[in-house]
């Protein structure tokens, strides 16, 4: 297969399909819309997986694991979230398969093993888990509840696409229950920054943190938060959302408590979850038509050192040299791959690992050993450099750091040069058609005008922005007052 990508300014779809495959990172498999993650792609995955967890558990949340079924009566329970799920509900209807007697050699669903209630596939998991809360919590001293679990849900989509929208993904869904409304409140907006905090620090991707319109809230919550992150072809991608559900699970499943003046009180709750969908933002947000760019807090590699060498006199000599910098380098916790395969020679492997987003590529030949140096590429700014092998170790340390702030910048100036404020619909088309990203813009706050620009122009409204300053103005579409702007955007 070649490695050469489409353009990103040729087809920048087709290009982002290209490099997840050809990254090695993601493949189709033989279930429509499911996908097979390969082992580059999930080390990717597990690095941010890694360091949420992390975050999860410094601010008091353990790990579970609830059914992946959900009986359907259980599912019903809160109606808006049921409503809100139902058209991508997979169900189970049926345990067990049998001979086929007119199809020798195939097998049919056995009529007589159907299920005596039809079993929802998660597409996620507030039902089961509420109706287990109800089993935890009797008193106030049971509360509060923080739990988060690591999953795989199931949401049965017609338009798939690698990463950003599959039948089956993996993500995380925290759910926690308190005795208190402003508990519960606070829980929303801390986790909202735990998100912000991994996007910005670790993915090196800049969001815009708000709270979605009611038409666009999940399903069964009374208000939604959100990151909103701006990619390289303008388009918008929520990477992530916590929400504040208030009693309406609790009520659905009668999931009470009994509070310190002893009386029975419903139970606050929240939930908030990321997917693998932040692969998708971190590919698209990041890397350019050789391939990956990735920022080190999340490369599997840091630092590949490529030996160059014509005989065996010259492979000993410099794998002596490469090897003593590799443990060097692994002595303060850089991940190293000294590549000796020698199958392929230098060129395809300059290639390959600057396919894969390698963030710095070492080349060492007898020249170099001789020289005491090496010849170090960037791949953020494709730039190499000879670079002394004394000292290496600390110097690659905060050369990492620094490629890790310039990827962060680069995404921060785009994303802050495509915010735009308009003050007409006629403005709005114009900036989304020839410029994209978020548009800053009044809405009289109705869904009637919501649903006619998304309908008009495919954009809908990414956030209203939290602590969102108030400006007199009016709408855009009817002309009616308006005290603040929010963020749209065409969007994944």
């Amino acid at each position: 297969m070649s490695k050469k990508l489409t353009t990103r300014s040729e087809n920048y779809s087709e290009w982002y399909n290209e490099l997840v495959v050809k990254a090695d990172l993601a493949e189709n498999s033989g279930v429509r819309g499911c996908m097979v993650i390969k082992p580059y792609g999930y080390a990717i995955w597990e690095k941010m997986k890694d360091e949420l967890d992390r975050q999860f558990k410094e601010t008091g949340h353990q790990n579970a694991y609830f059914p992946i079924f959900v009986p359907k009566h259980m599912f019903e329970a809160e109606e808006k979230n049921a409503e809100g799920f139902a058209k991508e509900a997979a169900i189970v209807t049926h345990y067990r398969l049998k001979n086929d007697p007119d199809k020798p050699g195939k097998l049919m669903v056995d009529p007589q093993a159907k299920l005596e209630e039809e079993l929802i596939v998660r597409p996620t998991s507030e039902a089961i888990i509420w109706s287990t809360y109800k089993k935890w919590i009797q008193s106030y001293r049971d509360l509060p509840i923080l739990i988060n679990q690591w999953a795989n849900v199931v949401r049965w989509e017609m338009r798939t696409r690698l990463f950003l929208r599959t039948a089956e993904f993996l993500w995380q869904e925290g759910h926690t229950a308190h005795a208190t409304k402003q508990e519960a409140v606070s829980e929303t907006e801390q986790m909202l920054q735990v998100y912000a905090k991994f996007a910005e620090e670790h993915m090196a991707v800049p969001v815009l943190k708000g709270r979605k319109t009611d038409s666009e809230r999940f399903a069964g919550a009374e208000d939604t938060l959100c990151i909103e992150a701006l990619m390289q072809d303008g388009k918008a991608l929520q990477a992530g959302t916590s929400h504040f559900l208030g009693q309406n699970f609790a009520d659905a499943f009668d999931v009470k408590f009994v509070n310190k003046e002893g009386k029975q009180e419903l139970v606050w709750g929240t939930s908030w979850g990321v997917s693998t969908r932040l692969m998708g933002a971190l590919i698209m947000a990041h890397s350019d038509d050789a391939g990956l760019v990735l920022p080190p807090k999340l490369a599997p590699i840091h630092v590949v050192i490529v030996p160059i060498y014509r005989n065996e006199e010259g492979l000993k000599q410099v794998m002596e040299s490469a090897t003593k910098i590799a443990n060097e380098l692994k002595s303060k916790g850089i991940s190293v791959k000294l590549d000796d395969d020698d199958n392929r020679k230098p060129g395809w492997k300059f290639a390959e690992y600057e396919l894969k987003g390698v963030p710095l590529r070492m080349a060492i030949g007898p020249r170099d050993v001789e020289n005491n140096v090496v010849e170090l590429a960037r791949r953020d700014t494709q730039t190499k450099s000879s670079v002394p092998q004394e000292g290496i170790a600390d110097y690659v340390e905060l050369l990492l750091d620094e490629i890790q702030e310039k990827i962060y910048t680069k995404a921060l100036n785009y994303r802050d040069s495509h915010i735009t404020k308009v003050d007409s619909y006629e403005e709005f088309k114009s900036i989304l058609e020839s410029k994209g990203g978020f548009i800053s813009a009044h809405w009289d706050g109705t869904e009637e005008t919501e649903q006619k620009i998304k309908e008009e122009t495919k954009a809908t409204i990414r956030c209203i922005l939290l602590n969102n300053e108030q400006e007199e103005g009016t709408c855009i579409v009817s002309g009616k007052p308006s005290k603040e702007r929010v963020i749209f955007a065409k969007a994944y």
